[in-house]
């Protein structure tokens, strides 16, 4: 199967990347994402698993570990072996959005784990089933004002992007709006298909082919740019949000104890993947934005810099200690 094939079929299928004919070593051999198949994170951890199989001459499995808004994923890596067999990919976001809207925090991000590499960064799309009779965003407000008993928006979990963007826009337009945890996208945008709900964030590369088919709508982009692979879909700042701009990256993390050497030679296998020109062609065309991840110790300091900067935003939003 060609690469193209693969980025289409990982989006629901599971995956056992395998180095054919060659035992498995001592090394990375299992990444862990903590939420449902077919979301835009998904597809990464098979891409990475697919292109590192053959490199390392090791089995690595993907695993979907969900729950616990992400925790029980989350907690798995925390208490690994600190040998860098088990990675974790994950949001970025959700690393150090989650302990700041618990009320007693599951783990330590600077503490617990060590950051290996940047991925891709997704963009959101506010995204509508059949139930909606809104064709844009205004269309959408005006519709929730009218059904006050309608408001639910369904989030991948709680202490992520789209938890923290539906707070915002329900802060900013003044509307009461129920929020709804699931266990991933691919789940929420099924209860969207089905009318159980009434709208998403969506990362982009899961809604695409629904939007593509009819079956969901998109009435806007939380980024202020336009997303390249659907440039027909309005930034949310440009149809009466100002100012609005929100995204999630994606990340590799490890074990908070893993020696430096392991994972400096992690980053540097993540990092030829994600430079492989036809690897980074392929992201683009299915809405994501690949990242070049700088070394392990410029991505620590970027992770420190980002957790005080929401630690700010999270604060300012009210919603800090409130799961």
């Amino acid at each position: 199967m060609d690469r193209r094939g693969f980025m289409a079929g990982c989006l629901g299928l599971p995956l056992l990347a395998q180095a054919r004919g060659v035992q498995a070593q001592a090394g990375l051999t299992k990444i862990i994402f903590p939420f449902a198949a077919g979301a835009g994170g998904d597809t990464l951890c098979r891409l990475i698993a697919q292109e590192m199989a053959p490199v390392l001459q090791r089995t690595i499995v993907v695993e979907n570990r969900t729950g616990g808004d992400g925790l029980i994923g989350i907690k798995a890596v925390k208490g690994a072996s600190p040998d860098g067999s088990m990675v974790l990919v994950t949001t970025g976001p959700t690393m150090y959005l989650l302990p700041m809207v618990e009320t007693t925090p599951s783990f330590d991000t600077a503490k617990d784990f060590v950051p290996v590499s940047l991925l891709a960064r997704f963009d959101f799309a506010v995204v509508v089933g059949p139930a909606v009779d809104a064709k844009d965003f205004k269309g959408l407000v005006a519709w929730l004002k009218a059904h006050p008993d309608k408001t639910s928006f369904g989030v991948p979990s709680n202490g992520t992007i789209p938890h923290f963007t539906g707070s915002k826009l329900e802060k900013d337009l003044g509307i009461p709006l129920s929020r709804v945890p699931y266990r991933g996208s691919a789940p929420i945008l099924n209860d969207l298909i089905g009318g159980h709900i009434q709208f998403m964030f969506s990362d982009v590369p899961p809604a695409l082919p629904l939007i593509a088919a009819g079956k969901l709508r998109a009435l806007g982009v939380t980024t202020k740019q336009r997303v390249t692979a659907a440039p027909e879909i309005a930034p949310l700042a440009e149809v009466g949000m100002p100012g609005f701009d929100t995204a999630s990256w994606h990340m590799v993390a490890t074990q908070g104890q893993t020696p430096k050497e392991i994972v400096e030679r992690l980053n540097a296998e993540i990092r030829a993947i994600m430079d492989d020109p036809e690897v980074k062609r392929d992201l683009i065309r299915d809405g994501a934005i690949p990242q070049l991840t700088p070394p392990p110790d410029e991505l620590k300091a970027f992770v420190k810099s980002e957790i005080t900067r929401w630690g700010k935003i999270v604060a300012q939003a009210g919603i800090a200690g409130t799961e």
